[in-house]
C-alpha cells in the first residue's frame, strides 16, 4: 500500500462510532470535546468534496441516566426506553457539533430488515443518496426503540458495513479502542503482531479474531471481521483504526497505525455484480427499439419506452428487460410495482404523478440499478 492514506482518495465514507468513544462509562456523560474534534475532521472531509455518513451507537448509554437506570443491567424493554430517551440527546449532540461548520445533520434509524428487505433497502438507499446529494451528513443508528432481540444487528460494526454496502460507499472506517487487527489479542499475547493490510479474508485471518471478547474492540474483533467480509464483498475498503485520540480521522488521514481491508472490485462494480447474479428475475419488461438503443448507450429506462409487462413484481424486485424480439437487454431493480408500470408505460415521466397520484422516480429502472447485457 502506498504511504498516502486511502482515506484521502475516498469519495463516499461511512464512519462508525461506538458508545465507548462517545459516552463516559462511569458517568453516562457525553464526551463533547471528542465529538467536536470528530466534527472538525468530518468538516475537513466535506470541504474536500467527500460525502460522509456516520453510523453511531450511544443512544442507550446516554438515555440511561435521565431514566435513573445508570449502571443497571437492562432488559430489552428498558433498553428500548433508554434508546427513546437518549436518541434525541444523541442527535442533538451531533447537530450541535456539526452545525458549527454549517453542516446539516439528518437522523436515520434502521433495523436489519431495512437492509435485507428489497423494497426497504431501495427506500433507505434512495433517501441516503438524496441526503448526500443535498450535502447533508446522515447520522444513522439502529432503531433500538422498536427492534427486538430477533432482528437487532447486536452491534453497529455490521450495521455500518450494511450501510456501506447499501449506498455503494468506497470506504468504511471503524473507530475502535484498538489500532487494527493483530495475529492474536495483543492484550493477552505480547508476541501478537499488527497486520497493516488484509487483501483477502482467509480462514487464518478470520481465526485471528478469536472469539467475541468484551473490550477487545467495540463489539469485539469478530464483528469487525464480519463487517470486513460484507465490505470486501461490496467492493468497499475498510479500516479498523484507533478512535480514542482526539481528531482520530485526521490521524488516519495522516497515515496513522491501523488495518486496511482492501477489496478487489470497486463498489459500483460489486453492486452491479449482485444485480447481474439474480438467477430468476421476478418479471419482465419489454421495450421499444428506441429504449433498447438508449439502454445500450448507458441511459436509464423511462416509462415512455415500455411497451409490455410480463409477470407480477414489487418495487425493488429484480426484473429482466427484453427487446420486442425477445432478446435479453438488461437486468435491474424496478422503481415501481408491475401494476404501476402498467399504468405509466408509454407515457412521459412528467405524467407519472397524474397517472399514479404520487410523484415517483422519473425512471422505471435507473441506470445505476441496471446491468446491461454485453
Amino acid at each position: 500500500m502506498s504511504t498516502a492514506s486511502p482515506l484521502l482518495a475516498a469519495k463516499r465514507i461511512v464512519i462508525k462510532i461506538g458508545s465507548a468513544l462517545l459516552v463516559d462509562d462511569n458517568t453516562g456523560e457525553l464526551h463533547r470535546a471528542w465529538l467536536e474534534a470528530i466534527a472538525d475532521d468530518v468538516n475537513a472531509c466535506v470541504a474536500r468534496g467527500q460525502e460522509v455518513v456516520i453510523v453511531t451507537s450511544g443512544a442507550i448509554a446516554i438515555g440511561r441516566g435521565p431514566l435513573g437506570m445508570h449502571g443497571k443491567k437492562l432488559r430489552l424493554e428498558e433498553k428500548q426506553a433508554a434508546a427513546a430517551t437518549g436518541q434525541m440527546r444523541l442527535t442533538q449532540a451531533y447537530q450541535n457539533a456539526l452545525e458549527r461548520h454549517g453542516i446539516t445533520v439528518a437522523q436515520v434509524l434502521l433495523t436489519i430488515d431495512d437492509t435485507e428487505n428489497r423494497r426497504r433497502f431501495l427506500n433507505a438507499r434512495n433517501t441516503l443518496d438524496t441526503l448526500l446529494k443535498l450535502k447533508a451528513v446522515p447520522v444513522i443508528n439502529e432503531n433500538d426503540t422498536v427492534a427486538t432481540a430477533e432482528i437487532r444487528f447486536g452491534d453497529n460494526d455490521r450495521l455500518a458495513a450494511r450501510v456501506a454496502q447499501m449506498i455503494s460507499a468506497d470506504t468504511l472506517v471503524l473507530l475502535s479502542d484498538i489500532d487494527g487487527l493483530y495475529t492474536a489479542d495483543p492484550r493477552a499475547n505480547l508476541d501478537a503482531k499488527h497486520i497493516p493490510e488484509v487483501a483477502e479474508l482467509t480462514p487464518e485471518i478470520e481465526a485471528m479474531a478469536g472469539v467475541a471478547v468484551t473490550g477487545y474492540g467495540s463489539g469485539g474483533m469478530v464483528t469487525k471481521i464480519m463487517a470486513a467480509k460484507i465490505c470486501m464483498g461490496a467492493g468497499c475498503r475498510m479500516a479498523i483504526a484507533p478512535g480514542k485520540p482526539m481528531h482520530a480521522l485526521k490521524l488516519l488521514e495522516d497515515g496513522g497505525k491501523c488495518t486496511w481491508f482492501t477489496p478487489k472490485a470497486e463498489p459500483r462494480a460489486a453492486y452491479k455484480q449482485w444485480i447481474a447474479g439474480a438467477v430468476q428475475p421476478t418479471g419482465t419488461i419489454v421495450v421499444d427499439d428506441g429504449a433498447a438503443k438508449a439502454l445500450q448507450g448507458g441511459k436509464s429506462l423511462l416509462p415512455a419506452g415500455v411497451v409490455a409487462i410480463d409477470g407480477t413484481f414489487e418495487r425493488g424486485d429484480t426484473i429482466a428487460v427484453k427487446s420486442k424480439d425477445g432478446r435479453l437487454l438488461a437486468k435491474g431493480l424496478s422503481a415501481y410495482a408491475s401494476s404501476d408500470v402498467a399504468a405509466i408505460k408509454g407515457h412521459k415521466s412528467e405524467e407519472i404523478e397524474t397517472l399514479l397520484g404520487y410523484r415517483g422516480r422519473a425512471e422505471v429502472i435507473h441506470r445505476d440499478d441496471m446491468v446491461v447485457e454485453s
